[in-house]
């Protein structure tokens, strides 16, 4: 049975393609894939990933990586600077016990040094993260040696090195944050080699400045895009996913025609508050490209659709298929997945849980 709305919905048919599209692209460059999960937080996409030949998977936090690996998806980097406490000690410790291969994100010395205190030293591998011009967490490429020279000394395992070129999430930035990436990058990995430290791996990635990456001659061997696998209105936007390609949206019922608008039955606990400063709307219509909710509330979303008479405006009591700003944000909202085969199909083929939804720590 089909449920009330509002609820996220999946077209599998579309993902199914971008997931494939996104790993051939990769093994055309000889370029690993670890797709972040933590976009769809769901063991079942994250099965189809690595199925599709992704060689492990990206989440942000310790609990991420314990609902994948209780599923057995078991390859993990937790690509976040952690400061390790007692209790993600215990709880990292308890992942590798299992069989677990744990990789985790650190950008200082001190983050060493928690780490071999908290006993995780030869048990987690780590990789140092590299401000590539994001200016968010992240040291800076010629300090990656000393990190990784204390690390060594300490006995940690050190795998290589990771950067988010999280500036690509804007007009015409996509191609210039992996040029960015690439040179943080090529010169971290020089700083890790003058320190005697060999890196094995190279990470980088973000949805919008993917296919800039795998143009490039780089030093990249991993890749980590995350929304590439839904698609949102953001990357619509950006020009860095086509509105064909979407993957997930909200239904959502048309409930009022005031003032001349669309209201619909979703609002910000569902679609989630994201709007970029460049963004034209708090979120789009997939078959209204025209279309912009230009006012978000808990359980509103008022859509203007513009040169629209009244009467060409959808119907009381229709439905349709709104594209979240960040799709992430969205997926974190809800419990579970609707899965269409495909998109216009009327009837549920599934239901997945959100099996990570809330891991936040």
């Amino acid at each position: 049975m089909t449920p009330s709305t509002p609820y996220l919905a999946i077209d599998l048919d579309r993902m199914q393609a971008n997931i494939a599209r996104a790993a051939a692209a990769a093994t055309e460059r000889g370029i690993a894939l670890r797709p972040h999960a933590k976009t769809h937080k769901a063991v079942e996409i994250g099965r189809m990933q690595l199925a599709a030949g992704a060689h492990g998977l990206t989440v942000a936090t310790v609990g991420e990586a314990e609902v994948f690996a209780e599923a057995g998806l078991d390859d993990l980097f937790i690509a976040y600077p952690l400061w390790v406490d007692a209790d993600k000690a215990a709880r990292l410790s308890a992942l590798v016990a299992r069989g677990a291969a744990i990789a985790i994100g650190i950008d200082s010395i001190a983050g060493v040094d928690r780490l071999a205190r908290a006993g995780l030293a030869g048990r987690v591998s780590v990789r140092i993260e590299i401000d590539a011009g994001h200016h968010r967490s992240g040291c800076t490429p010629t300090e990656a040696g000393d990190i990784a020279a204390a690390a060594v000394r300490a006995g940690v395992d050190v795998e290589g090195v990771f950067a988010f070129p999280g500036h690509a999430y804007a007009p015409d930035a996509r191609e210039r944050a992996a040029r960015d990436e690439a040179e943080a990058l090529a010169e971290a990995a020089t700083s890790l080699r003058a320190a005697g430290v060999e890196p094995a791996v190279v990470s980088g990635g973000s949805t919008p400045s993917f296919a800039a990456a795998l143009a490039l001659d780089s030093p990249v061997t991993e890749l980590r895009p995350g929304v590439n696998v839904f698609g949102d209105a953001q990357q619509w936007e950006l020009g860095s996913g086509a509105p064909e390609d979407i993957a997930l949206t909200c239904h959502a019922t048309v409930v009022s025609h005031a003032s001349g608008r669309i209201v619909l039955d979703a609002g910000s606990k569902v679609l989630g508050p994201d709007r970029a400063p460049w963004a034209s709307g708090h979120g789009r219509l997939l078959d209204h490209p025209e279309a912009r909710i230009v006012q978000l509330s808990e359980h509103h979303a008022v859509v203007e659709l513009p040169a629209a008479a009244p009467e060409e405006l959808p119907a009381l009591g229709s439905v349709v298929r709104v594209v979240p700003n960040h799709v992430c944000i969205a997926v974190n909202m809800v419990d579970e997945l609707v899965v269409f085969d495909r998109g216009d199909d009327a009837v549920p083929a599934a239901r997945w849980r959100v099996a990570a939804r809330g891991r936040n720590a």
